[in-house]
């Protein structure tokens, strides 16, 4: 059997892979203003009402253009998901496998253009980019190779005369909304691992994100994927997504995005409908208020370039990144002292130039949401760096640190989902501790700290779903992180890992009684001999 492999990330210190990454900007840019279908069974449709995708580094212009979903086109997603899944869920574990290993070879093809893609249509910069199109070219091995495992069924103790085993059967049609921030990877992820388990799927993605969504498409019709298997359908959510979550035939919903939206999607599918004779499976990944404590035994220097990239990469814009740095107070000013500068040097700008490191935020709403967050801050602490817009036609804001921020503060307690870090003071590890438990989320945390004992503690009482030490707090990779939350961060659905699959499953036990093999073989010749005697 194929060994999974992480995907390695391109080097662009090599002009050759710059040339590349410049040629596939144009290429996209070439692309912008495009009409893009919803696809049902196949078949493309285009609606009355449409919306578009905008350059978040460009105000105004135009990505493309896509249909707004409503009821009765959602309601054809679903019976077209129906009806295919009659066929798709006795399809071999083999054959689905192979769907996705063809979909990882068809990424890596395309792997500049879809960077690309995510530079212009989200803001992220060449590296960032590059990291979610390898991660979901990772989901596609890992969850084609976990497929195939599945399929063997767990080894079960024997009994005498009968078979036993246990088999993993498909849930049904279900609903995948994707996020905007890693707008490839995670759709990725858990549109394939759905389908490779046998479900059919209704793909709604972020009405932020649609473009690289089609480009997915694109990929699964390459690769060849029975139609109906996958069902693209732009728009709202509150239209089209909250119909098909209430929809009596639904199966699952597998959800990454804001807690909101997330609880709601919860309500609603918990929420029994008539017809409905099962119960719903939510899979949800609903963000975080990720921390990371800097001890006074740490390694200062490691310690400041792992916040800088865990709470400034993608401004700031990952369920993963820092907002909270907790500082001991015996090293906070060596720390700040040699921190900010570092965030002074961030440039930022539109991310198609490779010499910026920050990008802008995704849209009008986060920016003046992020902006309301900082004027919040200043008034609960003080700003040390940036608390300001970014020069330029795009989203910008600068990277933002505020100082002296207590646990009761707005600024500590609720996620901003931008570039902004609140910086709080800790008496010693013990309160350190204490500090970084003080949240509704329980996502992702660091610890930097050289005491061996002091890690050991963290280990057992930091509550988070992902934890590190010494590393930053960004970054998981499939199949070595399994990635997934605690608290309002979600169901702790641990992505790219050996249980997720198991999400997307149902297990069925199976006994068959054989009898005695001893007493099957003598039964003829005994009834042979009582012939013989009449």
């Amino acid at each position: 059997m194929k060994q999974f492999k992480t995907e390695k990330y391109t080097d662009f210190t090599k002009a050759v892979n710059r040339k590349k990454m410049e040629k596939a900007i144009t290429h996209v840019e070439s692309k912008f203003g495009k009409e893009y279908s919803i696809i049902i069974g196949g078949e493309r449709i285009r609606l009355d009402k449409k919306f578009h995708s905008y350059n978040p580094s460009q105000k105004g212009e135009v990505i493309g253009t896509f249909q707004k979903a409503d009821e009765p086109t959602a309601e054809r997603a679903m019976q077209v998901a129906l009806k295919t899944f009659e066929a798709w869920r006795y399809t071999p574990a083999k054959t689905r496998a192979g769907y996705l290993f063809k979909m990882a070879n068809i990424m890596r093809r395309r792997r500049f253009e879809l960077n690309a893609w995510m530079v212009l249509e989200e803001g992220k910069n060449w590296l960032e980019a590059d990291a979610d199109t390898a991660e979901a070219i990772d989901f596609c091995d890992y969850y084609a190779l976990e497929a195939l495992r599945y399929d063997k069924g767990p080894k079960l103790y024997k009994y005498p005369g009968e078979i036993n085993k246990q088999v993993y059967i498909p849930l049904g049609a279900g609903i995948v909304i994707p996020p905007w921030n890693f707008p490839l990877a995670i759709l990725t992820g858990m549109t394939t691992a759905a389908f490779v388990s046998g479900n059919t799927v209704i793909l709604k993605p972020s009405s932020d994100s649609p473009g690289i969504a089609a480009i997915f498409m694109e990929i699964v019709e390459e690769a060849k994927v029975p139609v109906g298997v996958v069902n693209f359908l732009t728009g709202p959510g509150a239209i089209a997504g909250d119909y098909l979550v209430r929809h009596p035939k639904t199966r699952f919903v597998a959800f990454t995005g804001s807690k909101p939206v997330g609880l709601r999607i919860v309500e609603q599918a918990g929420k029994t409908q008539p017809g409905q004779i099962w119960i719903k499976r939510v899979v949800a990944e609903m963000g975080g208020k990720d921390l990371i404590i800097v001890d006074s035994e740490a390694d200062i220097d490691s310690a400041v370039a792992g916040v800088r990239t865990s709470a400034f990469g993608f401004q700031g814009q990952k369920c993963s990144a820092c907002s909270r740095l907790i500082l001991d107070d015996k090293i906070y000013d060596q720390f700040m002292k040699k921190f900010i500068p570092t965030v002074e040097a961030i440039t930022v700008g539109p991310t198609k130039d490779n010499s910026n490191y920050m990008g802008p935020v995704i849209n009008e709403s986060a920016y003046n949401s992020i902006l309301e967050y900082i004027k919040i801050g200043k008034s609960e602490g003080t700003c040390v760096s940036g608390g300001e817009p970014a020069p330029g036609d795009g989203w910008f804001i600068r990277p933002t640190v505020i100082t002296d921020i207590a646990s009761k503060h707005r600024i500590f307690q609720e996620e901003i989902f931008g570039p902004v870090l609140g910086v709080t003071r800790a008496r010693d590890f013990e309160h350190a501790i204490q500090l970084a438990n003080d949240s509704e989320y329980g996502l992702t945390g660091a610890v930097y700290t050289k005491n061996k004992k002091k890690i050991e503690k963290a280990k057992r009482e930091v509550f988070v779903g992902n934890l590190y030490i010494n590393r930053k707090c960004t970054g998981a990779l499939v199949g070595i992180q399994p990635f997934g939350g605690f608290n309002m961060s979600g169901t702790d659905s641990k992505a790219g890992g050996p249980d997720y699959l198991m999400l997307f499953t149902q297990a069925k036990a199976i006994a068959e009684y054989i009898g005695s093999r001893k007493t099957s073989k003598k039964t003829p010749r005994r009834a042979a001999k009582r012939k013989r005697r009449k």
